[in-house]
């Protein structure tokens, strides 16, 4: 079985170590748990990894957080993973900073990566790992909180929120999302 991990983050220095960035954060820790590393592809850099008799296709795309659906459909055809074997790792600020929430299904929430993947894919019926980022801005300010750097408190406990959405990415393509939901989403 394949399972298409998808980190949500923007290219460029300039971006590196960003709250819209975790699903690139996430992606990076989860590599560096394995023999295998990134590579420069269409519309993204690609990894695969094996996990538990699994392949698990990882993507950081290169198209920008805004244009993110035109990577995630390529790769979806290339690599023959259905939409049902998806998951799509993203920053969340309706969501407090560290509390993490897997769904099946939802609305873009004001997030350009989920909008576009909705536009592109016609359904908002994909798994998708929300990663709370909080939301302590002021008015005005919310392009330059979310591309804003972490925090030092953030910072010293990104490690376990990171290590926490890994577990999530292998429940996912082990035991799927419904049981994932279940076992995962009650813990944080």
């Amino acid at each position: 079985m394949k399972y298409l991990i998808v980190g949500l983050g923007n290219i460029g220095e300039e971006y590196t170590n960003t709250r819209h960035n975790i699903g690139f954060k996430v992606l990076d820790a989860l590599i560096e748990t394995s023999s295998s590393c990134f590579e420069k592809k269409r519309y993204g850099d690609v990894a695969k990894i094996k996990f538990k008799g699994r392949t698990l296709v990882l993507l950081k795309p290169s198209t920008y957080m805004n244009l993110s659906g035109n990577a995630v459909n390529y790769w979806m055809q290339e690599e023959k993973i259905s939409l049902s074997n998806t998951l799509i790792i993203t920053d969340d600020l309706a969501l407090p900073f560290g509390k993490l929430r897997l769904k099946g299904k939802g609305s873009d929430g004001g997030h350009n990566g989920l909008k576009h993947l909705i536009q592109v894919l016609k359904t908002n019926q994909y798994a998708r790992l929300r990663f709370g980022i909080g939301a302590d801005f002021s008015k005005g300010k919310q392009v330059d909180y979310v591309l804003g750097k972490w925090d030092k408190e953030e910072e010293k406990n990104l490690p376990e929120l990171i290590d926490t959405s890994i577990k999530y990415i292998h429940s996912f393509a082990t035991i799927g999302l419904n049981r994932t939901m279940n076992d995962l989403n009650k813990n944080k």
